[in-house]
């Protein structure tokens, strides 16, 4: 049986949900489908929840500011509470190198209207209490920024966009994307046929797959990162803190201790591991474990709890790519998100809408060129 809507969203997660709400209370009928269960079931789940628009990137920073305004205001609006929690992030200097980076990046974030600032060694003393103080010069901390559950989140955008009419098809491949003189005219799955003039990929780590349904290669490449949760102990961290410096297997280091007291912790492994393994392995833990009482010394009688691993869809600019493409009328990509869907999606979600809608503001139209498929993906964002 075929089935006709205004709009098809490929892929149930931090992305399509909240793209599916935005475009349903506007009146739009959507439908959303994935292989899954249900939403939120492939990195959705694997996100640690932080969600900051200190980036150096203009469109992203936009995107989150969008986010930040959406997810903050959730439950006063609907009545849901997502585990919002406006901590901040704090980026912490222990090198001259780091500390620079920081500073020069606060120039291009001020100019942007962001809440952010350098602050001194005792003041980074005082908002993360237990801080290793040797060597610490500083670091930036910015108050807006903040964490919620994604599960809680994802299903509370769900909810709201059923009851604005959005449909759900879950256990369903996309096998094709049919076209008819150069537009979109229906997405084919395992079970149903969807008449539509306007598909979105949103299908994160398989993306690219999705893509060539269209004959598009896009450079969407997964990596595997993962992440840990301790037991609870009485919170006494509020920001999510980010260690910049690289360690042995690693890149960097970030965490934050959860409403419940649990720290969630987090890493970039260096070198990257590229592919789909999502399966957790003997190296994290130790890694992790290290860098955390490392930089948090009273930690060191925290016992892990449990351990996951997840897919970063990465681009080679760090940078998601969303918008049009030529020659192909009605096909959206809103992929590559870089392990920041989470903080990119309900903003995003919006911005989408908006085209879908020919709403477009000259700010969204600067921002969809930043974040083209046709860019110059050479230029790497600072804190990708």
């Amino acid at each position: 049986m075929t089935k006709k809507y205004d709009v098809v969203i490929i892929g149930a997660g931090s992305v399509g949900v909240p793209a599916a709400y935005a475009m349903s209370r506007e009146g739009l009928k959507v439908a959303v489908i994935d292989k899954l269960p249900s939403v939120g079931q492939g990195q959705n789940k694997k996100a640690i929840g932080g969600i900051r628009a200190t980036h150096t990137n203009q469109s992203k920073i936009l995107l989150c500011q969008d986010s930040i305004d959406i997810v903050s205001d959730w439950e006063k609006r609907y009545g849901t509470d997502v585990e919002w929690f406006q901590g901040g992030y704090a980026f912490v200097a222990y090198t001259e190198e780091h500390e620079q980076l920081m500073k020069d990046n606060l120039v291009i974030q001020k100019k942007a209207g962001l809440n952010i600032d350098w602050i001194d060694k005792d003041k980074m003393m005082d908002l993360v209490p237990g801080i290793n103080q040797d060597g610490l010069r500083g670091g930036t901390y910015s108050p807006e920024d903040g964490n919620s559950s994604p599960l809680k989140t994802v299903h509370a955008i769900e909810k709201q966009s059923k009851i604005q009419g959005a449909e759900y098809f879950f256990k369903e491949s996309v096998i094709n994307i049919q076209q008819d003189d150069g537009k979109v005219s229906k997405v084919i799955t395992t079970k149903n046929e969807y008449e539509t003039d306007c598909v979105i990929n949103a299908a994160g780590a398989f993306a690219r797959e999705v893509g060539k349904m269209v004959r598009l290669d896009l450079p969407v490449f997964p990596d595997s990162h993962e992440s840990g949760i301790t037991e609870p102990v009485k919170k006494f961290i509020d920001p999510l803190v980010v260690d910049l410096r690289p360690g042995e297997g690693t890149n960097n280091f970030y965490f934050y201790q959860n409403q419940e007291g649990k720290f969630i912790l987090c890493l970039t492994p260096e070198p990257l591991i590229p592919g789909n393994n999502e399966k957790e392995t003997s190296v994290f833990l130790p890694q992790a474990a290290q860098r955390l009482i490392h930089l948090i010394p009273r930690t060191k009688h925290l016992k892990m709890r449990r351990t996951w691993r997840g897919l970063y869809p990465m681009t080679p600019d760090g940078s998601p790519i969303v918008g049009h493409v030529d020659a192909l009328d009605g096909y959206i990509n809103a992929v590559g998100m870089c392990g920041q869907g989470f903080m990119l999606g309900p903003g995003l979600g919006e911005l989408l809408s908006r085209m879908v809608l020919g709403r477009t503001t000259a700010q969204d139209e600067q921002t969809l060129k930043e974040l083209s498929l046709n860019r110059d993906f050479g230029k790497v964002e600072q804190l990708k």
